[in-house]
């Protein structure tokens, strides 16, 4: 497999892939190495999770290059993610015992009853490119701590990545046979999809979530989806300063050059304040500096897929065609790279693809709202949900709203962030199931029931 450079097209790697035979030896070791790990206490799998988020930030520069040579992401951005995921190490560190040890519900009289959690099993955990700490610490950390071996194909957009993962969890002493990382494209996807596997945990696009589901639902294993979004944000006429809404608005939707599933994609602004909140967003986007993504001070790189290219040039396209005002960008960039121009699309609508499909870009469409009630039918007129945001001084309004909105996350006065102390997940085409929290730490186990009886 080429790994190729997005900022620059050009191949500076070549590594092998896993064939179907690699495939199924490796998932052979896992499944013998993972009844000696369910064994292994919490608390040392923990202490194995520990070491390798200290090895992790130990090499954090070195591993922020190779993360930025493969996806194009700005390296200040992936020594972001690298230093930022380093809070799912701590959340396990503090809540995965309390979660995970056996529960005893009645403990007097003639029947005991507890609950023990065991080990789903082998896990395949097929990750995503854009974010890889973040959504693959969410789940092969978590599932390895609960008991399980893990399978882990990274995005073929973020092999080298993958592969640093194996390094340094072996090095932090997971056995080889309890973490296991295999190469390859879709094809070797689908070689998982059909293999002996206790449970999948995907991270990418609606597509292919759904396929993954349809696919492996008569093993009637456990399935769990985290995929795309189209999220809104509405800015209510109340906000306190309109500047500094537009430029929190704007880094979230542009930081990542958009490449994430909770980036805002699409505005809504309350018509008292729209011209202003549109000339602050403008002039904050056009600020951004774009280039080589090895400068610290680059905040917008190239894209890591060449094809996305093409989605973005539609859907500027389409919405100048149907009346939208182009206020900035909305060309790739020429020279070396798969750059595209931060574009803001103003005087948008729901005919407008910008407005309903996934951009995954730096693309924006901006809409002028008269009402509440018309931003809360706008925001739910999408096939996604996965978060939505109000910017608004009224606390008890911007509530009314995100309590209407279908999504598995809301935000108030804040947007495109996780935690793992709470859940993070999806619903409709956003994908099914919860990671972090204590459900994302359950949701790598399964219970079992005890009835406990002594005989007189």
């Amino acid at each position: 497999m080429d790994i190729i450079n997005p900022a620059t097209g050009v191949v500076f790697s070549t590594i092998k892939s896993d064939t179907k035979q690699t495939l199924n030896s490796k998932l052979e070791n896992l499944r013998k190495g993972q009844k000696s790990w369910k064994k292994v206490t919490i608390n040392n799998r923990l202490n194995c999770i520990k070491k390798f988020g200290k090895l992790i930030q130990e090499n954090k520069f070195v591993l922020a290059q190779i993360l930025t040579s493969e996806t194009g992401k700005p390296l200040q951005q992936s020594l972001n993610e690298i230093l930022g995921a380093q809070n799912r190490i701590d959340h396990l560190s503090q809540y995965a015992e309390k979660w995970l040890e056996p529960e005893v519900l009645v403990d007097e009289g003639a029947t005991l009853e507890h609950i023990k959690y065991e080990p789903l099993g082998v896990i395949a955990n097929i990750s995503a490119w854009n974010f890889p700490y973040n959504v693959g610490y969410n789940v092969f950390l978590y599932a390895l701590v609960a008991g399980n071996s893990v399978l882990y194909k990274p995005s073929e957009f973020a092999t080298l990545t993958g592969k640093q993962f194996e390094t340094y969890l072996h090095l932090a002493g997971i056995p080889e046979d309890v973490f296991q990382c295999v190469i390859g494209d879709g094809s070797l996807g689908q070689h998982i999809l059909e293999a002996e596997v206790d449970g999948y945990f995907f991270t990418g696009s609606h597509k292919t979530g759904s396929h993954i589901y349809q696919t492996v639902a008569p093993k009637m294993v456990p399935v769990q989806l985290e995929l795309g979004g189209k999220d809104p944000l509405y800015v209510t006429e109340d906000v306190v300063d309109v500047k500094q809404a537009a430029i929190n608005a704007a880094e979230g939707a542009f930081y990542n050059n958009g490449q994430s599933c909770c980036a805002i994609e699409r505005i809504y602004i309350a018509e008292r304040i729209y011209d202003e909140f549109v000339e602050a967003f403008t002039e904050e986007v056009k600020s951004y500096k774009i280039g080589d993504p090895n400068d610290l001070s680059t905040f917008i790189g190239s894209l890591t897929r060449a094809q996305q290219l093409g989605v973005l040039k539609d859907q500027v396209e389409d919405a100048v065609v149907k009346g939208a005002t182009l206020l900035t960008g909305g060309s790739t960039i020429d020279g070396e790279g798969y750059y595209f121009e931060p574009t803001v699309l103003a005087n948008c609508n729901h005919d407008m693809k910008v407005m309903i499909d996934e951009s995954f870009g730096p693309i924006i469409g901006l809409q002028k709202v008269s009402s509440d009630e018309e931003a809360t039918t706008l925001m739910l007129d999408t096939e996604y949900g996965l978060t939505s945001a109000v910017f608004s001084n009224n606390e008890e309004r911007a509530i009314r709203i995100l309590d209407n909105m279908n999504s598995g996350t809301v935000y108030w006065n804040c947007c495109d962030r996780v935690s793992p102390k709470v859940p993070w997940s999806g619903r409709k085409n956003s994908g099914l199931g919860s990671t972090l929290s204590s459900q994302g730490i359950r949701a790598f186990v399964q219970p079992k029931a005890y009835h406990l009886r002594m005989l007189s």
